[in-house]
């Protein structure tokens, strides 16, 4: 989930089925009951119908993780982070760098500064569309 409107979706499918949650946050939901078989099923397929999957796999839940790390870092943060992003990161998840850069280049065949890169090109071409700010306060930042 890398937004709102993902968060709604979720939400909403939830509701659906009365589950009852305590979190949703980008990539996470914590569910207080326990889900049964068909709920499951009924709630995989309400997330597709909205575009969104059903992650179990362990690997799989920490790559969208480390992704959600960064998304919320570069496209909804606008305090600076002060220390260096692989310990930024290594702290927020409670794994080592090195696993998580080679787990993440395994799986999704590039590497986290290149995912990073990407998005903030990303957050600097919606920030010149939209004039939020100028060049050099983009620059600054």
């Amino acid at each position: 989930m890398v937004s709102n409107r993902c968060k709604m979706a979720v939400k909403e499918e939830l509701i659906k089925l009365g589950l009852h949650f305590i979190v949703i946050e980008l990539g996470e939901v914590e569910i207080m009951e326990k889900i049964s078989a068909e709920q499951r099923v009924l709630l995989q397929d309400g997330l597709v119908n909205s575009g969104l999957e059903l992650m179990d796999d362990r690997r799989s839940v920490l790559i969208e993780r480390i992704k959600n790390v960064i998304i919320e870092m570069v496209h909804h943060s606008d305090e600076e982070i002060r220390v260096n992003f692989s310990h930024y990161l290594s702290e927020k998840l409670n794994h080592d760098y090195t696993y998580l850069a080679n787990l993440f280049s395994e799986v999704q065949g590039t590497t986290i500064e290149q995912f990073i890169i990407a998005h903030k090109i990303e957050r600097i071409k919606e920030l010149i569309i939209y004039g939020e700010l100028n060049i050099t306060e983009i620059a600054r930042r």
